[in-house]
């Protein structure tokens, strides 16, 4: 989140950054938008019902794809949280964090690394090439979401109300390859299975 106690020059370092991570997504294709901060929803009296980053603008959907140059303008003249809409060129799978670990030390042990993006709410984000479904293990967890067409997720370094959303994995690692979405569903799927394990055992033994 930005400190108010933040000097100027911090919080236009900041902003700066963020300017330049949205210009750099929007050239590689990335359908950037600009996301509202805790501190705008704040001074619209709505603090209460923040969650997390939404577009700024209604039409955010006729906005989707916009080029580069449109998103540098967006994020000249005021500090935005750095959205990303998902169903085109991405899909994202939401989980908490324990399942996140599991499934990364997963791909990491299968060398399949994948984009993480962790939220200072405790949940992380799983990038992958867009989707047309999602395994009906995950979708029957509460605890999962997927973000598929019609639906936007938070990039770093968006602020949060409790820090800012940072990579666990960045797509450098991947080579800006972002892996097919049923080779990251299966493997959470399976630390699914793992995490539910233990349950199991105790249930038979009972």
């Amino acid at each position: 989140m930005l400190d108010a106690n933040w000097p100027d020059s911090w919080r236009n370092a900041f902003r700066i950054e963020l300017r330049a991570e949205a210009i750099g997504l929007a050239w590689r294709g990335w359908p950037v938008l600009p996301g509202a901060t805790p501190e705008q929803i704040t001074a619209e009296g709505d603090d209460l019902t923040w969650r997390r980053p939404v577009p700024v603008h209604d039409d955010w959907r006729e906005r989707v794809g916009s080029h580069a140059h449109e998103v540098a303008s967006w994020f000249s003249d005021r500090t935005h949280s750095l959205l990303v809409a998902t169903g085109t060129v991405l899909d994202a799978v939401e989980v908490d964090q324990e399942l996140g670990k599991r499934a990364a030390r997963l791909l990491r042990s299968i060398g399949h690394p994948a984009p993480i993006v962790a939220m200072p709410n405790g949940r992380w984000l799983f990038l992958t090439r867009p989707s047309e479904h999602l395994p009906a293990e995950l979708a029957e967890q509460i605890s999962v979401q997927w973000h598929g067409k019609g639906s936007y997720i938070p990039l770093p370094p968006s602020p949060f109300q409790h820090g800012v959303v940072h990579w666990r994995v960045k797509p450098e690692v991947c080579g800006w390859q972002l892996p097919p979405a049923a080779e990251v569903q299966d493997v959470l799927v399976r630390a699914l299975a793992d995490e539910h394990a233990p349950m199991l055992v105790e249930s038979t033994a009972a």
